[in-house]
This record gives structure tokens, sequence and C-alpha cells, in this order.
């Protein structure tokens, strides 16, 4: 007997703005400030024109962030829904320790601190931002981010969309500047990547447990080196 396929629900608006309100550069968390090693790799001559713009941060987003940050925000999510606290701090702790390099893992603390507070001016009753204050060392953006987007009631798939557009956007801002890149070739770049956003998530959320993994090296070496940088637009 063949199976019936039930319909899915629709999006609702509220939780598609709040979505749109995570990904925005205007959210308060510094996520503007940071380059996450694009800065040293323009200095490093790696990136200098709009194709080795495009082709880094392709690059960034199916080395890094599709194999690390994106499925840990799906599983994230489930572990805040499903109140799964032991899930939520092993999935924090592998992101702290996972970080490569001082800045990278500043950023991340940084950002994660700062999404506590805009949640708690949104939600204060929500009795898990409790836990996420208590997370050891300090939450991180993509558990933050996912707890967010749990309570915008958003899917996995939603909230990767979110997650990886607002890191597009933020790292084609930083590449204007830092190229630097005229507007209509930050556009394209933006473009090219919001093409690849869609199967970048789709196969985050398809990674177990044991495929999940952050080794980017030589972005690792040039965040290093960019903590050293004697000048700097950005903080990492």
């Amino acid at each position: 007997m063949p199976r019936v396929r039930r319909p899915v629900a629709p999006t609702s608006a509220a939780t598609w703005l709040t979505l749109s309100w995570l990904a925005s550069p205007a959210l308060p968390v510094g996520g503007f400030s940071y380059s996450e090693g694009l800065e040293p790799a323009v200095e490093a001559v790696r990136v200098s024109d709009e194709a080795s713009a495009r082709a880094w941060l392709l690059d960034q987003l199916h080395l890094s962030l599709g194999r690390s940050d994106l499925p840990v925000v799906g599983k994230a999510l489930g572990a805040w829904r499903r109140r799964d606290a032991e899930s939520v701090r092993e999935l924090n702790a592998w992101i702290d320790t996972t970080r490569e390099t001082r800045e990278l893992r500043q950023q991340t603390q940084q950002m994660g601190r700062s999404l506590l507070e805009w949640l708690r001016n949104r939600a204060p009753d929500d009795p898990r931002l409790a836990q996420l204050a208590a997370l050891p060392p300090a939450p991180t953006w993509p558990i933050a981010f996912a707890l967010a987007a749990e309570q915008a009631a958003a899917t996995p798939r939603e909230a990767g969309l979110a997650f990886a557009f607002g890191w597009a956007e933020n790292m084609v801002q930083a590449a204007l500047k830092a190229v630097p890149l005229g507007q209509s070739a930050g556009q394209r770049v933006l473009a090219a990547l919001v093409d690849a956003i869609p199967a970048a998530v789709d196969n985050a959320l398809r990674v177990s447990e044991g495929q999940r993994q952050a080794f980017t090296p030589m972005l690792a070496i040039l965040s290093a080196q960019h903590e050293a940088q004697y000048s700097r637009l950005f903080r990492s």
C-alpha cells in the first residue's frame, strides 16, 4: 500500500521574521566585527579579488561551517526542544574545544553571551536561559542560536538556513572592507553563497556524530597569524 504523504505545515510569519532578525547584521551580537580568517588571508594575498573571495568563502561554507557549526545547530535545536541538557552541554563543549585559535574561541563565546542577553530581553521566563548561561566556560554562538531558533518554532533546516545566511552576509561585508570589493562584486559573491547554502545545510543535517569535524589547518594558521597581525580591521 503506497505511503500517504502528510502535508507540511507552512512556516508561520512570526517564525520567518524572527529567523530573519537572527540572521541580520543588525542583531546586537557583534558578528560584523569578525572576518574569521578572511583578513589574514587578504594579508597573505590568498584572497585578492572577487573570484578568490568567492572561492574562499564557498570553501569555508562547505569545509568549515557545513561540517561543524551547521550540524551542531541542527542537533542543538533538537536537544533544546527535548529539554536534553546533557546533549546541549556536550555540543557546547565540542564547539569550544574545536576552535583552533584563541580569537576564534573568543568570537564564539562573545557572540554566544551577547545572544544570551538578547534572549533574556525577548523571553525572560524561559528556564532554558539559565541552562544556557551556566554552560562552561561560556555559551557558544551555535548553541545560543539554536535556542533562539527553537523559541521561534523553527525546524532544523530553517534554523540552518538562517544561521548560514547570517554568516554569509557578515563575511561578504568583511570582504567588502578587507579585499576590498565593490558593492556589485559583493552582491555577486553573496549570490554564489546563497545558491550554495541550501545544499550545504541539507548535507549538514545528515552529518552523524562520528562524521562531524572541525579540521581547517590553513584557516587555523591564518587565524593564529591574525592574532599578532600589525594592522587589523577585524577581531578575528
